[in-house]
């Protein structure tokens, strides 16, 4: 997941952005095309990358295969879209504060 940092920001950025919700730890809830929670987990711990995007690893074990496709939600932010292939090849990515 990531969240528009400042401009020459590295390292952890947790309390750095807008999303104040957003840190490790905090809560990922796997959908499956039916609305129906199927997996949780949460985020790991954050950095900047190379372009001041702050970073987050996701990683929801236990998801059932067959849906057609997934959402996710991420803390109490939108679900974001994602199909069974992606979510098996590890191709989420969710982008807050991002233009």
């Amino acid at each position: 997941m990531q969240v528009a940092g400042d401009p020459g920001a590295s390292g952890p950025c947790a309390d750095d952005h807008e999303f104040g919700d957003l840190d490790k730890g905090a809560p990922v809830t796997v959908f499956d095309s039916a609305g129906r929670v199927v997996a949780t987990g949460s985020l790991g711990g954050d950095a900047y990358d190379d372009f001041a995007r702050c970073v987050f690893p996701v990683a929801v074990r236990g998801v059932p295969d067959g849906s057609k496709s997934y959402a996710v939600r991420i803390g109490r932010h939108g679900r974001t879209e994602i199909t069974n292939e992606g979510a098996r090849t590890g191709s989420l990515i969710v982008k807050l504060g991002l233009h």
